[in-house]
């Protein structure tokens, strides 16, 4: 079978900056829960103060709002800074333009979120904070397709040779809508956690993806293809996670009369599964669309039938190919 000679290097590099965003993503996720979004009245500086000059420790039991919040912005610049050896390192080791110009968009996404985060401040809006926070989920999915594309399966799917009857049509629609419903989800999500609105459009939205993405798993499981089973595993996980934090997120923060249970707002229980339900659904976004881009990627080259050169093997390769090297 033909394949491309991917740079491991660089998706190392891809995985590794995909983890890192996690960093800013999970702290925000706890500001959000602690609604310490304004827990400084400035930006960039904190309490006028340089951001990396600030004393932050100093704030973990003194004031853990302006701790969180910091360290929020903290992790952003680091994010912003790994991103920028992204660009570095697929300028110089990556040969695909639309890679090198999808590098290029993952920092520019970087720098315009963290303007984003500080116009929030500013203006004190939370609306800002709920397109901040969905914001954030669209990069790091962004990230993970990057570091899919850089791997060593992207080339051939380790399904080329397979019948384009295996990416239906029926898969393909399946796989676009669950993701597109998920995010709608996290949108809902996001109006419930940063303006107390649509509380009951956002348990209805959970069944509709729910149903959506056990549709995606089975038909993608029924596939054969293992490329695409993997990825339909790992949906399955983190939906079931996702499902259990849902549940211990109303729970902590609406009770739950028939076992005499009574939330306690801001109780250290309800902080960690409404933070950990916020972050899991940017899991179950990646996880959709990863599987989206396989069945995609799939049909593609199930369809074309076409040269290792257009399965994204580097100029010297393709020339290799042309004259019979490549096998």
């Amino acid at each position: 079978m033909l394949t491309s000679i991917p740079d491991r290097w660089l998706h190392r590099y891809a995985v590794l900056t995909a983890a890192v965003a996690l960093l800013p993503i999970g702290m925000g996720a706890l500001v959000t829960t602690l609604d310490a979004g304004m827990a400084f009245m400035d930006w960039p500086t904190s309490d006028g103060q340089n951001m990396f000059l600030y004393p932050w420790l100093k704030d973990f039991q003194a004031n853990r709002e302006k701790f969180v919040e910091h360290g929020h912005r903290l992790a952003g610049s680091l994010i912003g800074l790994i991103s920028i050896g992204l660009v570095v390192i697929t300028l110089k080791r990556e040969s695909r333009t639309w890679v090198r110009g999808m590098a290029i968009g993952i920092l520019s996404a970087v720098v315009l979120q963290g303007l984003l985060g500080g116009f929030r401040v500013i203006a004190d809006a939370r609306v800002a904070a709920l397109v901040h926070g969905l914001f954030a989920s669209l990069i790091f999915v962004t990230i993970t397709v990057f570091a899919l594309a850089t791997g060593s399966k992207w080339a051939n799917g380790q399904g080329v040779a397979r019948p384009a009857s295996e990416t239906s049509n029926r898969l393909k629609i399946l796989a676009i809508a669950t993701p597109l419903a998920v995010f709608g989800q996290a949108l809902l999500g996001g109006l419930v956690r940063h303006l107390g609105l649509a509380l009951h459009e956002h348990l209805a939205g959970a069944v509709l993806a729910t149903v959506l993405i056990v549709a995606v798993i089975v038909a993608s499981w029924r596939s054969g293809v293992a490329w695409l089973r993997s990825a339909a595993m790992g949906l399955s996980i983190v939906l079931l996670v996702q499902l259990v934090l849902g549940a211990g997120a109303w729970v902590t923060r609406f009770g739950y009369p028939p076992a005499g249970y009574v939330a306690v707002q801001q109780a250290p229980e309800q902080i960690l599964f409404r933070t950990a339900h916020a972050v899991t659904s940017m899991f179950v976004l990646m996880m959709s669309v990863q599987l989206a881009v396989r069945v995609l990627r799939l049909s593609w080259l199930n369809s074309s039938r076409h040269t290792p050169c257009a399965v994204g093997l580097r100029h010297t390769e393709c020339a290799d190919y042309a004259g019979g090297a490549v096998r």
